[in-house]
């Protein structure tokens, strides 16, 4: 049975943002993804890994933690791309707006960031504890949320691509920082957007296995 994609609306603030739902049937977890700068719900790299969790009866949101206007303006200026607080208060919106529909807060949850998102997602994990059971960092910037990193209590891994030396140090540091379980993955050949053939694919199991593993 295909998998049927709703489109939601999310008050965060006097904003609203915008997010794709996808809950398989028989779904008892859901990954929600904070995409990072110049990126938000229609990413394909993004849509590969939720399909692939989709296909495991993992249910996805796919959130923009900017609006169209802020996309814009961020694109011109880059005032919002590392407005790590702004995007982690829309994405814990996000979650509490799971946490009270009736088809998803009783739902496990995860997290998946990229880029900035990967910030957003280590600061959102530390304001529900007992909710937020994993978390994945793709290419992210988790160096940008260092001081929350001893706080957080879902076992995170960092998938970074083999050829992003710099990204690299800045995950070893952060992992460093973890007072749970941490793993770092590092995909040999692939670049900061894993766009080299066969590297987004490995991105993609790893992410599935790790949900599946600490979802259980």
């Amino acid at each position: 049975m295909k998998n049927v994609e709703q489109e939601v609306e999310i008050s965060t603030g006097k904003t609203v943002i915008e997010g794709s739902l996808v809950i398989p049937t028989g779904a008892k977890s859901i990954v929600l993804f904070a995409h990072g700068s110049g990126s938000g719900r229609f990413s394909p790299r993004n849509r590969y890994v939720a399909k692939m969790l989709n296909d495991c009866e993992i249910g996805t949101l796919l959130v923009d933690l900017l609006t169209k206007e802020e996309e814009a303006a961020d694109a011109a200026t880059a005032e919002f791309r590392f407005n790590i607080d702004l995007l982690s208060e829309r994405l814990v919106s996000a979650t509490n707006w799971l946490r009270k529909q009736q088809s998803t807060r009783d739902l496990i949850l995860g997290y998946f960031g990229a880029s900035t998102g990967a910030a957003a997602s280590i600061i959102a994990a530390t304001k529900f504890p007992e909710a937020v059971r994993a978390i994945v960092s793709r290419g992210g910037r988790p160096d940008l949320a260092m001081e929350y990193l001893p706080r957080v209590r879902a076992p995170t891994l960092f998938i970074v691509g083999g050829r992003d030396s710099v990204v690299i140090d800045l995950n070893k540091k952060a992992m460093e920082r973890l007072q749970v379980e941490g793993k770092l993955e590092v995909v040999p050949g692939a670049t900061h957007l894993f766009e080299e053939p066969g590297k987004l694919e490995k991105v993609a199991k790893m992410s599935v296995d790790w949900f599946v593993a600490h979802f259980d």
